[in-house]
């Protein structure tokens, strides 16, 4: 049975993913023609005939574009990919067993140490416990109860024997913005390599892998307006790397499988509209994240789960998260829907758990404040309008509590 949207329906669910962008769209269009009017643009981008090498000269295009718009340096530092779930899991196996297995031909037997945040993102979390049960010493470094991982935090913990540090660039619950250029600055220092999560980040914060100096990073394209499917792995020049995905060869060796050369280019599409505009769009977007704030506290009940001072560029400009003292996050998310606004308790990937958020018990929340919490997520096409409708919605929710 098809689910009706309402037309006025008010989705703020933008961190989970958000909606198709015109500019995305209009790039995917030529590649969607049906029979013998759909041959040119449909061709296997590793074939030699006509459409093949069409298919490969678009593919390449969009490789350029996106590096561009991540600032790589080259356009081969840049691996499409199914989405930032591959790409974190090839960066952390692709990178930790690459150098692991070289030390094991140089006779090191010490374990080779991988170092995570502990809010970091599943599609991290569950690779590293992947490599603790190979063999691997893994450490989870603790944020501060703002969400941030600090630099003393993570120099405390790095050893000669680590190999790979990954945190994120911007935390998909919270939105706080980590100092990924400090951090991957000190890891350096120390002989490892750095990955980060940026999959949160591109389009509303500064995204720069070079300014950075970060030697891999993840990416998504439905988290800025490309479609679903499709992600970037950038890893830096002469990166130790083993690919997880064999076969082919395809993506320089890097990951097999025949790329999607329309989501590549719909993604490089979406990246660059993103990434050209994303200071102003931050700025209005920080406006209205800051007025919700405001306006969602004064209400009876409803907390900031971390102080996100007006005006702040340290937290994402889109998310607000909340605890709904009283109401359970399940409960909230089905009242708010009901009244014609999409919402989340917390990142979309673990909503069926009713485990409370590792991020929230990692800040110190309490399991029973970790079950009350909403997110809100803004993005390109969300109005005033939209928060004066959510602000009565949560009103008439918190009245039928």
């Amino acid at each position: 049975m098809a689910i009706t949207i309402p037309d006025d329906y008010v989705y703020l669910d933008y961190a989970a993913t958000s909606p198709l962008c015109e500019e995305s769209a209009r790039a995917m269009a030529p590649f969607f023609a049906s029979g013998r009017a759909g041959v040119s643009a449909q061709g296997n981008a590793n074939s030699l005939h006509r459409p093949g090498r069409a298919a490969f000269a678009e593919l390449e295009q969009a490789r350029k574009s996106l590096a561009e718009s991540l600032g790589a340096a080259r356009p081969d530092e840049v691996t499409f990919t199914s989405g930032a779930t591959e790409a974190d899991n090839a960066a952390l196996f692709g990178i930790a067993r690459a150098i692991a297995n070289k030390r094991r031909l140089q006779g090191i037997k010490e374990k080779p140490h991988v170092v995570v945040s502990a809010i970091e993102h599943d599609a991290v979390l569950a690779p590293a416990k992947q490599l603790a049960a190979e063999g691997f010493e893994v450490t989870r470094v603790r944020p501060d109860r703002q969400g941030f991982i600090e630099a003393r935090a993570l120099e405390a913990v790095l050893r000669p024997e680590t190999v790979l540090v990954s945190v994120q660039a911007a935390n998909s619950e919270i939105g706080s913005i980590q100092p990924v250029a400090e951090l991957a600055a000190l890891t350096r220092e120390s002989g490892a390599f750095f990955h980060a999560d940026a999959t949160q980040a591109l389009g509303k914060t500064l995204v720069d892998v070079a300014e950075w100096g970060v030697d891999a990073a993840s990416f998504s394209a439905h988290k800025v307006g490309g479609p679903k499917g499709v992600g970037a792995l950038y890893l830096k020049a002469r990166t130790p790397f083993a690919p997880v995905a064999l076969g082919g060869g395809q993506e320089l060796g890097r990951r097999s499988g025949t790329q999607d050369v329309a989501g590549a280019v719909g993604f490089a599409a979406a990246a660059r509209a993103a990434q050209d505009g994303w200071e102003g769009e931050a700025a209005r977007l920080r406006g209205l994240r800051d007025r919700l704030y405001a306006e969602a506290c004064a209400l009876d009940g409803v907390e900031a789960t971390v102080k996100v001072e007006a005006g702040s560029q340290d937290f994402l400009p889109n998310i607000v998260h909340l605890l709904v003292h009283g109401l359970e996050s399940e409960t909230l998310v089905l009242r708010l829907d009901a009244l014609g606004f999409g919402v989340s308790g917390g990142s979309a990937c673990s909503s069926q758990s009713l485990e409370p958020s590792h991020v929230l018990t990692a800040l110190g929340v309490s399991d029973d404040d970790a079950h009350e919490a909403l997110r809100v997520s803004m993005g390109r096409f969300t109005t005033e309008r939209d928060i004066d409708g959510f602000i009565d919605a949560l009103r008439k929710t918190l009245d039928w509590a």
